[in-house]
C-alpha cells in the first residue's frame, strides 16, 4: 500500500472524479450528498486526511486562529491560551501560537500570521499600532484585542471591567478599615493597569483619601522588589492594591521576607485569580477575571466575522468578581 493516500486515490476508490473529492472538503463548494457519502466513505476506508496548506492555497482560508501573546511567564495568559484552544477546537479550529518579545506586535510577526492564511487573529497582552492592524482588516481577516482595550473604536476588544473592580476594590477595603493605601501598577501604558488605578482612585478621592502608586512590570519580580523598596523605605501602607496576582504573589513574599503579617499589618489584594493565588502558601484575596467569559464572546465574535467579514467593531467588557481569601 502507498504510504502517503490522496485525493486521486479516493477518487478511484469512490468512482468519482478527483474534483469532486475536493468539493467535498473544500467549504462552501457544492456536491450531492450522495456523491458527499461515497467520498468520505472512501476516505474513511484508505486513511485520508486533507491538506488543509494545500486547501488554503486554493480558499485563501484555513482553519487556523492565530493567538498573539507575549507575557507567557504570567500564569493568566497560558489560562488564556489553554481556554482558547478547546474553546476554537469544539469548531474545528486549530491555534497557531505566536510569541512575541516586545510590547508591539513585530512585523515579522504578522507577516508569519499572514504566511499561515489564519482564519482571525486574537491578540492578547501586546499592542499594534493602527496601520499594522489595518493589513488584517485588508485581507478580511477579523481581529480581536483581548485583555486590552483601545482608544480607537475601529477594533472589536474583549476585556474584564477594569473600572468597575478597581471601584470595587478600593471600597472593599475601605470597608476593612484601610486609609493608608498604596496601587502597585503593571506596565504604566496598559490600559487594563490605567483602569484598575482609575476606578480604584476615583472612590479613594470621594472620601478624600490619597494613595501612593509604586510602578512595577507585572512580573513575580517586580512586585517582590517593589514591596521591599517600600517597607525598607519605612512606607509601609495599610493595604496594597496589586495589579495582577503574580505581582502580588511577589508582595506577599516580601512581606514574609520582612516579618510583616499579613493581614494583621498589612492587607493585600491581587487581580486575575489565577491557580496559585488559591495555594495553601498565599491564599490571596483576588479580583477573578471571568476567562470563559471573555474567552465565549471572542470567540462568539471571531466565528460571526469568519462566516461573513463585516469589519464591525465594539468594545465588550465583562463583569469580574471579588474573592476574598486570607490576606485581607
Amino acid at each position: 500500500m502507498k504510504s502517503t493516500i490522496n485525493a486521486k486515490d479516493v477518487a478511484k476508490l469512490a468512482g468519482v472524479s478527483q474534483s469532486s473529492v475536493s468539493r467535498v472538503y473544500f467549504e462552501g463548494a457544492k456536491v450531492s450528498e450522495k456523491t458527499r457519502r461515497k467520498v468520505l466513505a472512501a476516505a474513511e476506508e484508505l486513511g485520508y486526511r486533507p491538506n488543509e496548506f494545500a486547501r488554503s492555497l486554493i480558499t485563501n482560508r484555513t482553519k487556523i486562529i492565530g493567538l498573539v501573546m507575549k507575557g507567557v511567564q504570567n500564569p493568566f495568559y497560558p489560562q488564556v491560551l489553554t481556554q482558547f484552544t478547546a474553546a476554537f477546537k469544539k469548531y474545528g479550529y486549530s491555534v497557531l501560537f505566536v510569541h512575541t518579545n516586545n510590547d508591539e506586535i513585530e512585523t515579522e510577526d504578522v507577516e508569519t500570521l499572514l504566511n499561515y492564511n489564519v482564519a482571525g487573529v486574537v491578540i492578547t497582552d501586546a499592542t499594534m499600532s493602527l496601520n499594522v492592524a489595518e493589513s488584517f482588516r485588508a485581507h478580511h481577516i477579523p481581529l480581536v484585542f483581548f485583555n486590552r482595550k483601545l482608544s480607537s473604536s475601529d477594533f472589536y476588544s474583549v476585556c474584564c471591567n477594569n473600572l468597575n473592580a478597581g471601584r470595587a476594590i478600593a471600597e472593599y477595603l475601605l470597608m476593612q478599615g484601610s486609609a493608608n493605601m498604596a496601587y502597585i501598577s503593571g506596565n504604566e501604558n496598559t490600559s487594563t493597569s490605567l483602569e484598575r488605578e482609575k476606578g480604584f482612585s476615583e472612590v479613594l478621592a470621594l472620601h478624600n483619601l490619597e494613595y501612593k502608586k509604586h510602578a512595577s512590570d507585572y512580573t513575580y519580580g517586580g512586585g517582590y522588589a517593589t514591596a521591599l523598596d517600600i517597607i525598607e523605605a519605612g512606607e509601609l501602607p495599610s493595604a496594597f492594591f496589586v495589579a495582577n496576582d503574580i505581582m502580588a504573589l511577589g508582595v506577599l513574599d516580601a512581606l514574609q521576607k520582612k516579618g510583616v503579617a499579613v493581614p494583621e499589618q498589612v492587607k493585600v489584594i491581587g487581580f486575575d485569580n489565577i491557580e496559585m493565588a488559591s495555594w495553601p502558601g498565599y491564599e490571596l484575596t483576588t479580583w477573578e477575571q471571568p476567562i470563559e467569559k471573555m474567552v465565549k464572546e471572542t470567540v462568539k465574535y471571531l466565528l460571526s466575522e469568519m462566516a461573513g467579514y463585516t469589519g464591525s467593531a465594539q468594545s465588550v467588557e465583562v463583569e469580574g468578581t471579588l474573592i476574598k481569601r486570607k490576606t485581607t
